[in-house]
This record gives C-alpha cells, structure tokens and sequence, in this order.
C-alpha cells in the first residue's frame, strides 16, 4: 500500500496528500479522546484556556453581533412595512439570530480569532522546540497544551454564542426604537413568544461542535507546524480557512438533522 502512495504515476500529488492529511488529523482527534479522557486532568491550564479565548473574544463578538442586529432589524423594516407586517419585526429578526445568525457569526469569529491564535502560538512553540522540552522534563505536552485548548474552545463556543445572541437582539431593540417607539418589555416580550425551545437547543448544541473544530484544526495545524517562522504562519493561516470551512459544513449538517426531526 505504501508503494502505491509513493508511486506518483498512480495517485496524484494532491490526493496522496488529501489521504496523508485526513489520516493525520484522525489519528490526531483519536489520541484527543485518549489523553482528554483519563487522568491526570489539567484543570489549573483548562480554566485558564478558558478565560483567555472567552475574555479576548467576547468584545470582537459582541461588537460584531450588535452590528448585525442593528443592521438586520433596518434592512428588514422597509420590506415589512410594504407589506403592512412591521409588527412581525421584532420575531423574525428574533428567530433569525437564535437559529442561525448569531451562532454562525460568533463561530466565524472565534475560527478567525481563536483559531489562527492557537494555531500561531503551537507553531512557535513548536519551531522553538519548546514541546520537544517539555517532553524531555516529564510533561505531556499533548495533553497540557492540546487537550486543554480544545476542550476550552469546546466549552466557552456555547456561552460566547449565547452573549452573542443577546447582545445582536439589543441592537435590534435599537434599531427599532430609531424610527418608531417600542418598549423594551415588549419588544423581548414578541421575540420570545415566536422563539422556542426547538429554535435555542439545536443551535446551541452546533456551538459545542463549533468549538471542538475550531479547537482540533488550531491545535493540529500548530502542532505539527514546521519550516520555521513561515510554517507558524502557514499554521496560522491554514487553521482559519479550515476551521471556517468546517463551521459551514457542521451548520449545513446540524440544518439537515434538525430539519429532519422537524419532520417526524
């Protein structure tokens, strides 16, 4: 089988490398599971990954959904009032955000952010064999610097998501109250009597496999990053593209499965 792989006459250069890079990227999420679930735990390095990634992510990801509630909401007013709906303002833009925008938007930041970050900062210590070091004094590096970042994004994803949600339905709020007068009460107040349970779960729960993707892509791309400073920049690089392109097909595939559930 090898020799077949090596052949180039065979097997192109690009799927040899597509079939290397997905072997890779199994094995690497298999020993994740290994190393995350049996002790010992590296709880102290775990809720420290935590409070860095939801502290430096919360005010990029609360600028940028209020921005989009706000827009949204003035975007969507003058088509409703064509049709004598306006009144339906506050619950589509409601729906809107809970289902799908609010979660996507602060998955596509925190992949651009979170994920070209770890991605750098395992490619420098990579290249800078500070993981090589670590091993040679007793520590597993996979498990205080991998698991633990990956299990961090897993986790603080869900909660950004949901400040996120909060924040863009405030810029909503406002954007209405710019050309009309609605309370605050009762703005909420239509928003949550169209959004329900079977809107917020599945949405949440993408956000979980948002954060692990974003957290598997950075960390693989920074581990085995190579070729000096310009591999950490190829790390960095690579792990925003793939782990933006991973939250799209995971939306596309949450989409497909609550849909699906819809229909029974």
């Amino acid at each position: 089988m090898r020799k077949i792989f090596q052949n180039n006459n065979l097997i192109p250069d690009s799927f040899r490398k597509y079939f290397y890079d997905t072997g890779e990227i199994s094995l690497f999420t298999l020993r994740f599971f290994k190393e995350g679930i049996f002790p010992p735990y590296e709880w102290g390095e775990l809720l420290r990954q935590c409070f860095l990634i939801g502290n430096k992510s919360l005010p990029l990801v609360g600028i940028t959904n209020f921005i989009i509630g706000l827009v949204l909401t003035l975007q969507s007013r003058p088509t409703l009032q064509m049709f004598g709906a306006e009144a339906w303002l506050p619950a589509m833009v409601g729906i809107s955000i809970v289902r799908e925008i609010g979660p996507m938007l602060t998955g596509l930041i925190c992949a651009g952010k979170v994920g070209s970050g770890i991605g750098a900062e395992l490619g420098s210590m990579k290249v800078t064999e500070q993981i090589d070091a670590m091993e040679v004094s007793g520590v597993n590096p996979f498990k205080y610097i991998v698991s633990t970042r990956i299990l961090a994004c897993t986790l603080v994803l869900p909660i950004l998501a949901i400040l996120g949600d909060a924040i863009a339905l405030y810029g909503s709020y406002v954007a209405v109250n710019i050309e009309g007068s609605l309370s605050y009460k009762l703005f909420f107040k239509q928003v949550f009597e169209h959004v329900s349970f079977g809107d917020i779960i599945p949405s949440i729960i993408k956000t979980f496999f948002f954060g692990f993707a974003i957290g598997l892509v950075g960390t693989y791309q920074g581990y085995y990053s190579q070729k000096g400073t310009e591999g950490v920049g190829r790390s960095a690089n690579t792990a925003v593209v793939f782990a933006s392109l991973l939250v799209f097909v995971i939306d596309l595939i949450a989409v497909q499965i609550s849909q699906f559930f819809n229909l029974i």
